[in-house]
């Protein structure tokens, strides 16, 4: 479809960093709750509270989740990397989330499930993706065929046809955090 081989155990292997490292976080967050709290409030901070509008949610959701995305993609042009330190970052971060909520809200574990796995099927192999295309930048980069420039533009066109699916992705994954998830989990 795109012309572009998406490396699949690249891909699964990210997948299964964001997960371990969200078993992980939770784990953290059960020795320290501390931590998971502090967690919770940086993230507030830093995307702001929930709005009453869905659609002020699903643009923010989408800002953050792209800009996320964007990181991820460039960050693969480091020696194909920095994706992998993003995922795990990340998962580390939903799993401090996903105790601080249990614990602050006192949300049944089912119910914060819940409104995980609508959109985050979607929105977590997205971000991987968009690592998968950072990742596949720098492979051809440093391995492709002809020039350095060659090599450049041809990994960058890659990456991008990745990326901008990853991007796409990320819009529907949006939309359901920002108007299915929440009447999903009863939230």
């Amino acid at each position: 479809m795109l012309g572009v081989e998406v490396p699949k155990k690249t891909f699964g292997y990210l997948l299964l960093v964001f997960l371990l490292a969200s078993f992980a976080g939770y784990g953290i967050g059960t020795a320290s709750p501390g931590t998971a709290v502090d967690a919770v409030k940086r993230i507030i901070e830093q995307i702001g509270p929930i709005s009453d509008s869905s659609f002020e949610n699903f643009v923010k959701i989408f800002t953050n989740n792209a800009t996320v995305a964007l990181m991820t993609f460039l960050s693969g042009l480091f020696f194909g990397l920095g994706p992998w330190f993003i995922m795990a970052f990340n998962g580390l971060m939903v799993g401090l989330v996903v105790l601080a909520v249990h614990r602050m809200s006192e949300v049944p574990m089912g119910q914060i499930i819940l409104g995980l796995i609508p959109h985050g099927v979607i929105e977590i192999p997205a971000i991987a993706l968009a690592g998968v295309a950072g990742i596949v930048w720098y492979r051809e980069i440093i391995g492709g065929e002809g020039s350095g420039e060659e090599r450049f533009k041809r990994g960058a066109v890659k990456g991008l046809k990745l990326f901008v699916l990853s991007v796409l992705l990320l819009l529907v994954a949006a939309f359901i955090e920002a108007y299915v998830t929440p009447k999903v989990a009863g939230l």
